[in-house]
């Protein structure tokens, strides 16, 4: 299997509107610090494990925030309720309450985040 084959997904982003107003929306849902990275334009990103798929928030003005765009889900093992009720905190509507996967492959939820955008978490357990 090509490295390709391996991993559908190299890399994301999620647009923002407010880029401190969506960092503290994740860093709070996810109970996790996002990490700056330099460059042109403001981005922060989640924190993955070296060779795991990662992305982040940026901030651009050609890219804006969608709800009925392309969804990613982020993982939240382990913490599926406790993210979505922070999330409800920070204003987030929730879209899909816990839903279990049928054949065993856990949970998901859906968000609209502060900026608009439609978002997936998972876990393969809550």
């Amino acid at each position: 299997m090509s490295k390709f084959e391996s991993n559908a997904i190299t890399w994301f982003e999620i647009p923002t509107t407010d880029f401190d107003r969506a960092t503290k929306f994740y860093e709070t849902m996810l109970d996790a610090k996002l990490r700056a990275f330099p460059g042109p334009e403001p981005c922060n990103m989640f924190p993955s494990e070296q060779g795991g798929v990662g992305g982040c928030l940026v901030f651009r003005p050609q890219q804006k925030p969608a709800n009925d765009g392309t969804l990613v889900y982020l993982n939240v093992d382990g913490k599926l309720d406790a993210s979505l009720k922070r999330a409800e905190k920070l204003g987030a509507n929730i879209l899909v309450p816990r839903t279990e996967i049928p054949g065993g492959f856990g949970y998901f939820a859906c968000v609209q985040d502060t900026e608009g955008n439609h978002v997936g978490l998972h876990s393969t357990h809550f």
